[in-house]
């Protein structure tokens, strides 16, 4: 086992988690340094093992699980396997954080529920994800989060009147509700260290992306002011022209909060420059984004970048993935690294972990795991015997590695 260094290092997570929120939680707490053990079943393992994008495999793994699984270790265990009880309170005995994103009422099935674990460790952390919490009429449906960003309202905050509701092209309900996960975790292991006892810690994509719409919900519910889409395009509601993205000559600008005198300067537009009332860019929004939105065909992004910086007018071009992968700023800030892959002597380039720490910092330890790769290491920890391991193997409560020659892609 390779030794976890990091502020979380000495710490066990068991990782009960498929697709995306639970995974990525998981994997941000090994990059701080947790061991992380992710229980997943025999043979087919977790749903980014055999569904991702188009079927796209980096060295026979989906590309999709690659991403959100680094620096675990895999334990394949039939959690509907009555042998595999007795293995999973033995991790549980000695584990820190239970994390599980299953559908309500599963983890009480398959015997993996918090009042059962936290009978076995009362130091435990249990960590429940799930689309909609544990109580309410939608506490049995599924969470995705296209669905939750449905439900969220936020799909009538951007373009113009008449246009249908415009989804996020971000996972940010799954992402935002991981590092929520994260958040609670971190926050109950902080208490455990005062009381020496765990806690339940629940996180549900609803709550998570209404709370991230702070500003817009208390305008609604105090003032009953929604954001109220106009006749020309905006990327926010609610928020004052020229908020939004234009055509360039070679590409696309953005355009933030920024004053209609500043974009005057820039547009050389003696009407922008008269418009100094803040609010002028809500109360004449049509007008003025009818009146700009085809003044910048003219010149290059980067021209008219150069413009904007030159007044302080907040202002940015619009990538695509080759164009992220080529950024001066993500390359010369180590954006792009290398992981290991499941396939020993070769990498897998990713994102490095966002967070900065100056005594402990985040590191890539291990790449996402082939699926079984650590179940006999995992059980030797518990101090079980090798026999006792191939009997586990041969009534099928765990599970091992396929070979390379029955390895998918």
């Amino acid at each position: 086992m390779t030794e976890p260094t990091g502020a979380l290092a000495g710490l066990r997570v068991l990782d009960a988690t498929q697709m995306l929120a639970g995974p990525l939680a998981a994997t941000r707490l090994g990059d701080l340094g947790a061991d992380v053990v992710k229980i997943e079943p025999p043979l087919v393992g977790e749903f980014n093992r055999t569904h991702g994008f188009e079927d796209v495999r980096i060295h026979g793994e989906m590309s999709t699980f690659t991403a959100v699984n680094r620096n675990k270790r895999s334990l394949a265990i039939d959690l509907k396997n009555p042998e595999s009880r007795g293995v999973v309170d033995d991790l549980v005995r000695g584990a820190d954080v239970f994390l599980q994103n299953f559908r309500h009422g599963t983890g009480e099935r398959l015997g993996v529920g918090y009042e059962r674990l936290a009978a076995i460790n009362p130091g435990l952390v249990y960590c429940s994800i799930s689309g909609y919490g544990s109580t309410g009429p939608y506490r049995d449906r599924p969470g995705q989060d296209l669905v939750v960003q449905g439900y969220s309202g936020s799909m009538f905050s951007v373009g113009s009147a008449g246009d249908d509701p415009e989804p996020g092209a971000l996972w940010a309900a799954d992402v935002m509700t991981g590092y929520q996960a994260v958040i609670g975790i971190l926050a109950a292991l902080r208490a455990r260290e005062t009381t020496g006892r765990g806690q339940h810690v629940e996180v549900d994509m609803f709550s998570v992306v209404l709370d991230a719409q702070l500003q817009e919900l208390v305008t609604f519910l105090n003032t009953g002011r929604a954001p109220t889409r106009t006749k020309e395009r905006s990327a926010h509601a609610s928020i004052p022209a020229p908020y939004g993205v234009y055509r360039t000559s070679d590409g696309w600008l953005t355009l933030a909060m920024s004053p209609l005198p500043a974009l005057g300067e820039v547009l050389d537009d003696d009407w922008l420059r008269s418009l100094t009332d803040y609010n002028d860019g809500h109360t004449q929004k049509d007008v003025v984004y009818a009146a700009i939105r085809d003044r910048f065909t003219g010149r290059t992004t980067a021209e008219w970048l150069a413009r904007c910086d030159a007044v302080n007018l907040w202002a940015g071009p619009v990538y695509d993935y080759a164009d992220v992968a080529a950024d001066p700023h993500a390359n010369q800030t180590g954006t792009f690294v290398d992981q290991p892959s499941a396939v020993e002597g070769l990498m897998v380039r990713t994102v490095r972990p966002p967070l900065r720490l100056s005594d402990t910092p985040p590191a890539i330890r291990r790449g996402a795991p082939r699926l079984g790769a650590d179940t006999r290491e995992v059980l030797a920890e518990l101090g079980y015997s090798d026999q006792r391991i191939d009997d586990l193997l041969v009534s099928r409560a765990v599970g091992e590695p396929l070979t390379a020659s029955s390895l998918p892609g």
